[in-house]
This record gives C-alpha cells, sequence and structure tokens, in this order.
C-alpha cells in the first residue's frame, strides 16, 4: 500500500516528533496547514474603522495585511504598529491576508516600500483613531472626560477610580461616534512596540510546517500542470507530439498555451502545458514531449559575443544624460588620469521556492491562490489574458518563499487561470527551480566604463561614466535599447561625491531575453562600479579608501538635486526630494559607523584584505566593509563582513537586522558565485548546481550589523544592503592580492580559475 503525504505535513510531522525543539512566537491566530488563505471580510457584529482594521463585538482585533510577506516580515510589522497605537494585544490579533483589491492602494510589494511608502502612517493613523474612540466610548460610559481614560493592552482604563472596560463592552458605542479629527498619536516614547524586537507573526507556522506557501496550496478535484517553454525568448511551438506524453500514468491532457508576441510584458512565454493526476506525472509527461520550436530573433544569443558588443557600445560615445562642467577638458588637464571597465553579468531570481499558482475558472469568473508580489498586477494580467473584466478576478495571496521581484510577474497565475478554464477543473501549476531559472526575469547585464581625473593633491576633477546595459524596459516595449533615466536615478545620476566635472552617458544595449526587476535593480552592477572605481582611485591618489571616500563626500550638507547637470529630473525612489533629501550627513555617518566597528586599519596577516563602500538606495544609507583571505590557488574565505544601515527610523530591528544579513548573503552570491549565460539563445544554467549560490561553507563566520538611528524620514529596508556589500569584497579582495576584480562572478578574476573554498572553512 503506498499512502501519499504533502511535503508540509511531513515537516509538521517531524515536528510533533521532536525534530523542531522549539520555537517562541506570540499565541496570534494562524492559518492551519494547507487551509487556502481567504481574506474573510468584515464578519456580522464587526466594527470596520478602517480598510485595514475591524473588531468584533467580543473584542478581537483582525488586522489585513496588504502587502505579500516573503521573508521581509511585513505581517509582523504591520501587525505590530496597528496593535501598539490601537493599544490591543499583539498577542491575541488575527491577521487576514487582503486579496488584490485597489480598495488598499498600492499593494506592490517592491521597491522595498511596504513601510516606507504610508503604509506606516496609515496603519498608525487607523489604530490611533480606533483606541480614540473606545476611549472616548468608555468615557461616556462612566461619565467622565475622555483625557482621564486610556486604552491598555485591550482594554480602557480610568486610573482614577481604578475601572477598567474591555475593548468588547466598547465597540458597540465606539461604532457609532464620528472619526476624530484630528488624530492624536503616539510619542515614541510611548511605543510599547514598534521599535522593538517582537516575535514574527508567522515564526510558529513556518517552523512546524503549518505556513501556506504557494507551493502547498491544494484544493479538491485540483489538476496538476507543469508547462514545456519555449527554450529562446520569442520562439513558439511549431510542431509537437504528445503521443508518448500522454501514455505516462496519470497523464490527462497536453494543452498548447498562446505565448504573448515579443515584448511580452508580465503575460505568458507560450508553450505546451502538461495536465496530470500528480506534480511527477506531469513532469515525466513533460520528459516525453517531443517538440519543433519556431525561429526567434534571439537564437544567436551568445554571452560572451554580447559582452564584445556591450565593451565596444561604451567605448564609444553615446547620449547624454548628465553634464556638468566640462568633464572632457578636466579629464584632458587632470594630473592623473584613471579609467576602468565593469562587468555584471544577468542573475536569475533563483529564489527557494519557485512560482507556483492554483486557479479555479467558472464561467467568466476566475479565483487564483498565488505566491505574488503584486496581486493588483496579477489580477490585471490574467483578466487581460482570459480577456474578462478584473473585477472578475479574484486573487489570494499565500506566504512566498522568496521573491527577490521575480514572483511581481505573474506569468505562472495566467497560466493556471487558462489551463482551468481549458479543463474546466482546479488547476495548480507548478514550476521546477530549472523552469524558473531558465525561463524567468533575468536581471540585466551591464558593461559600465568610467574615466576619472585627479588633481595634484588627489582629488576628484572630473568624472565620466559610461552605461550599456539592456533597460527594465524593453519588456514593455519594443525598440528600448538604453539604460532608462529610472534606473540611472539608483547610483548614477544620483551620485553623492563632490565632483565639479561630471558627464554621464547611455550606450546601446539591445535586450535578447526578458528583463525583469531584481533585488537592489540596477543598483547592484551600478554600485559594483562605481565603488570599486571609487577604490582604485583612493589608491591612484595614494589615500587610505575610507579617508579618500569622506573626503570625495565633502562636509555635510543636502545636495541640491536640480543643480546635478542632468538632462531630465533625478528620481528619487518615487519619494520628493524635499522629504528625503540627499544627506551627506548620513553618508558619512554610515562610512565612519562601519569603519569603527570593523576596526578598519588595523594589520592584518599576509593573504587577507579589507574593503569598503558606501551607497544610497530606496531612501537608506548603507556602508559595508568585508575581510577575506586569499588563498595560494585563489581561494577565499570571508572571516566577517560589517554592515552599517541608516534607514532613519527601524520599526522592527529584529527584521532589519535578519535583511542586512540575507542582503550580505545575496550579495556574496551575486559577487562570488552566481552567473546566468546564453548560448544559441538558450539558458546555459539549470539548477544550484550549476546557477550557484552561496554555499554555507562559503559564507561569512560572522556578520555584524550596526543600526544607525538618525530619526531621519523612513527609508527602505529589504533592498539597500544588498549594492555596497559585492564592491566592499572585491575592494578587499585587491587589499588582499593586489588584484583589481572588475567583472562578476570573481572566481573566474583569481589566479587558479573558479573559487575553491576548502570543505567547511569559515
Amino acid at each position: 500500500m503506498t499512502t501519499t503525504m504533502e511535503r508540509r505535513a511531513f515537516i509538521g510531522t517531524l515536528a510533533k516528533a521532536g525534530l523542531v525543539l522549539a520555537a517562541t512566537s506570540a499565541g496570534v491566530r494562524r492559518l492551519e496547514a494547507f487551509e487556502l488563505p481567504h481574506e474573510h471580510g468584515p464578519l456580522a457584529g464587526e466594527w470596520e474603522p478602517s480598510v485595514f482594521l475591524r473588531i468584533a463585538d467580543d473584542g478581537t482585533v483582525t488586522v489585513t495585511c496588504h502587502r505579500s510577506e516573503m521573508g521581509q516580515g511585513v505581517r509582523t510589522a504591520l501587525v505590530m504598529v496597528m496593535a501598539d497605537e490601537l493599544e490591543a494585544d499583539y498577542a491575541t490579533i488575527q491577521l487576514d491576508q487582503g486579496i488584490g483589491d485597489n480598495k488598499y492602494g498600492d499593494q506592490n510589494t517592491d521597491g522595498s516600500t511596504s513601510i516606507r511608502s504610508g503604509s506606516y502612517m496609515k496603519f498608525r493613523n487607523a489604530g490611533a483613531a480606533a483606541r480614540m474612540m473606545l476611549e472616548q466610548a468608555a468615557a461616556a460610559e462612566w461619565g467622565v472626560d475622555a483625557s482621564a481614560v486610556a486604552a491598555r493592552s485591550g482594554t480602557v482604563v480610568h486610573a482614577a477610580s481604578g475601572r477598567s472596560l474591555p475593548f468588547a463592552r466598547l465597540v458597540a458605542r465606539a461604532r457609532t461616534l464620528p472619526v476624530p479629527q484630528p488624530v492624536v498619536l503616539k510619542q515614541p516614547s510611548q511605543f510599547r512596540l514598534i521599535g522593538k524586537d517582537v516575535p514574527g507573526y508567522d515564526l510558529r507556522n513556518v517552523l512546524t510546517g503549518k505556513a501556506v506557501f504557494g507551493q502547498d496550496a491544494s484544493m479538491p478535484g485540483m489538476k496538476y500542470a507543469v508547462v514545456l517553454h519555449p527554450p529562446v525568448y520569442g520562439s513558439k511551438v511549431a510542431k509537437y507530439d504528445a503521443a508518448a506524453a500522454l501514455k505516462v500514468k496519470g497523464v490527462e491532457k497536453v494543452i498548447e498555451i498562446p505565448g504573448a508576441p515579443m515584448p511580452s510584458a508580465f503575460l505568458p512565454l507560450g508553450g505546451l502545458a502538461v495536465v496530470a493526476t500528480s506534480t511527477w506525472a506531469a513532469i515525466e509527461g513533460r520528459r516525453k514531449l517531443v517538440v519543433t520550436w519556431g525561429a526567434s530573433p534571439n537564437d544567436s544569443y551568445d554571452s560572451v559575443a554580447y559582452r564584445a558588443e556591450l565593451e565596444a557600445s561604451a567605448r564609444a560615445e553615446g547620449k547624454k544624460v548628465r553634464d556638468l562642467g566640462d568633464a572632457g577638458g578636466a579629464l584632458a588637464g587632470a594630473a592623473r588620469k584613471v579609467e576602468a571597465e565593469y562587468y555584471a553579468p544577468h542573475l536569475a531570481h533563483a529564489p527557494m521556492e519557485p512560482p507556483a499558482a492554483v486557479a479555479k475558472v467558472t464561467g467568466d469568473a476566475c479565483e487564483t491562490w498565488t505566491c505574488t508580489q503584486n496581486p493588483q498586477a496579477s489580477r490585471d494580467t490574467i483578466a487581460a489574458f482570459l480577456k474578462i473584466p478584473k473585477e472578475k478576478v479574484t486573487v489570494h495571496v499565500t506566504l512566498l518563499g522568496g521573491g527577490f521581484g521575480r514572483k511581481s510577474k505573474p506569468d505562472y497565475a495566467c497560466e493556471a487561470a487558462f489551463l482551468s478554464r481549458e479543463t474546466g477543473a482546479p488547476v495548480k501549476v507548478v514550476w521546477t527551480r530549472e523552469d524558473d531559472i531558465q525561463n524567468g526575469f533575468p536581471h540585466t547585464v551591464s558593461l559600465q566604463r568610467l574615466e576619472a581625473g585627479l588633481d595634484a593633491s588627489g582629488k576628484i576633477v572630473a568624472w565620466r561614466h559610461r552605461i550599456a546595459s539592456p533597460p527594465i524596459s524593453s519588456v514593455f516595449a519594443p525598440n528600448q535599447e538604453y539604460h532608462t533615466d529610472s534606473e540611472l536615478s539608483l547610483g548614477v545620476l544620483d551620485m553623492p561625491y563632490e565632483v565639479p566635472n561630471v558627464r554621464v552617458e547611455v550606450c546601446k544595449a539591445p535586450a535578447h531575453s526578458r528583463i525583469g526587476w531584481y533585488r537592489s535593480v540596477s543598483n547592484v552592477p551600478q554600485a559594483f562600479a562605481i565603488s570599486c572605481f571609487m577604490d582604485e582611485l583612493a589608491h591612484a591618489a595614494g589615500k587610505d579608501p575610507v579617508e579618500f571616500l569622506l573626503a570625495a563626500l565633502g562636509p555635510e550638507r543636502v545636495l541640491d538635486m536640480t543643480k546635478t547637470g542632468t538632462v531630465n529630473p533625478v528620481g528619487n525612489y518615487g519619494a520628493k526630494w524635499e522629504e528625503h533629501p540627499n544627506d551627506i550627513a548620513r553618508h558619512r555617518r554610515v562610512l565612519q559607523t562601519v569603519a569603527k566597528e570593523s576596526g578598519w586599519g588595523k594589520k592584518l596577516p599576509r593573504g587577507e584584505g579589507m574593503g569598503v563602500a558606501v551607497h544610497r538606495s530606496f531612501l537608506t544609507y548603507v556602508a559595508s566593509v568585508v575581510h577575506v583571505k586569499v588563498g595560494p590557488k585563489g581561494e577565499v574565505t570571508i572571516p566577517r563582513v560589517d554592515i552599517a544601515m541608516d534607514c532613519g527610523y527601524a520599526v522592527h530591528p529584529d527584521r532589519v537586522r535578519s535583511q542586512c544579513e540575507g542582503a550580505v548573503i545575496m550579495s556574496l552570491s551575486n559577487a562570488l558565485t552566481s552567473e546566468l549565460t546564453y548560448k544559441n539563445g538558450r539558458t546555459v544554467q539549470s539548477n544550484y548546481n550549476n546557477y550557484q549560490v552561496l554555499r554555507m561553507s562559503q559564507a561569512p563566520k560572522h556578520t555584524a550589523v550596526h543600526l544607525v538611528h538618525s530619526g531621519g524620514p523612513l527609508g527602505g529596508v529589504g533592498e539597500p544592503g544588498v549594492p555596497p556589500v559585492a564592491p566592499a569584497l572585491a575592494n578587499a579582495i585587491f587589499a588582499a592580492t593586489g588584484k583589481r576584480i572588475r567583472s562578476l562572478p570573481v572566481g573566474r578574476q583569481l589566479a587558479g580559475g573558479p573559487v575553491a573554498v576548502p570543505a567547511g572553512s569559515r
């Protein structure tokens, strides 16, 4: 007899048997294993003072999280914020995950915006308004002034008389009161939860296997499907033979999915779907498909040849996007000229959980459960693909096992919806790791040429920067061959260094694959090039790199971003420069902090080195120092990484530190091991064996996170930690070996070939 068990049920069984030894978490309500997430909406008797908040007659508080949870802790942070201002008991709060709905405002969990872009204040205001109404209800009950009562952890108390009432006794009266104007928010000194380390909302379920991710979603009568996608972007099925696939036990149908023409935006690539009674049967059936693919204009795409094209493009004059002073004249007259080219390859998002979606189409309505970063985009794209009104599409959001930008693109959810309509049954589409790495939206490849002139004292007097990199806009519109202003505003046009003569040019770089945003987006290659080049300039000037950076930043001041010589206004991550200025004091502070905490300047043994980099992204300031050891055969080990972050204010410090630690690992992966390449239009890599992410043996032995609380406006957290780590690593390798790293990944640049990390070394 064969017994099947879902993987999460298996983990849960192991947990009950004692494999999971301990899990600390608040005692809040959780979804039970495999319960499909639904937004419950107001129930009879519930008071809904805000679209994000409901309070039942029994006092139960329910918070709706409208952003997606992929490990960054948004569900915890937003519950904390609401509970703190409401004065609710955090341990008893229930949580609904919001469906894709415009009533919530922006739901796109991208760009490190979940807290900083209004949610923080929306949730504080909603909680504070409800608290004040509950206090007014209690005051009316006792016949006292509202200023004499105060909410405290789920009750309202009258200190003078010792009386108290739970929220449950006050809901009926509170709901009849007008919303107070203005709302009185707590002072930071009054916070019980905000700014404190609080147990993660989903921690217990994640540790015990009860958490529902996209790959866990299931429903009665569901079919399973995998898709054989075109091997080259732009190719389509010419003909196929499914006879052998249909003979596999459990395979029921083979269905062709229409592919969108290039540029495809978020729509499916097309291909052949194998629909079966199990994922295993679907995968086995797919292996037996015989397909002839049509020609694509990208059939000849070759990473090596394309790099040569980018180099040639960047060595010729490009389109001017910034022109301050006279960079050409200053370069010609400089006491010393330095130039270098930097290359960063395509990167795959490669989250631990590949994409998955369950869809059920009934008539002209579709209901979907999926691991999406943007349920509104999923709703709209499914509606467009099925040609039904978007009001007829409901998108439920599961937990995400990582996303990094990949799961903002709902092509996989469209596939599930299409197949459900074609089969008349619920369908779960499962992408394998190979599908995800070979058919995703890779991060752009980038070639950057930098030239700078130094005067006799070692000060930068001229700077010329040329960039050849396929833009993200190429996936949305034809003939997009130049990096856009929005991408250049990620570290290039907003570069903080005090240089009187600057010229920036973009050079032609046509795309031959889908291009998507990736954690930190173009900050990744641009911070790598700029920060490595700054280190080269420091050594050319005979200066200590930290002191050189501080001198180049100049005195504490706010930069006037209207006087930078740019052709168009410089973007600022969706914020106004007046509210989130480019503040040199904050640049300097994180740099000085990381230098001090890392022991910068200490004498190191031969073969060891420390490198530094500083970068502002997503309205947050981050500096990093990486300490490396390089062996005689080029083997790299990393004893320590220090990272200092000023995000203004850390709402949930524990999760901010975790995000920094994760950023270090991801950035080191980008720098040391990860590279997506193409041959004959096809992605060469397929799984973690040849698209390598950092192994445990390669990880830093110690990562120290230093939070710098400037009191500035809230910045992002999930992405800003990534950009400065890779250049700090490259600069550390130079300090240890004298070898400049100008091309990623690092391994091929060191003597002896690929990075060889001794087994078990830390």
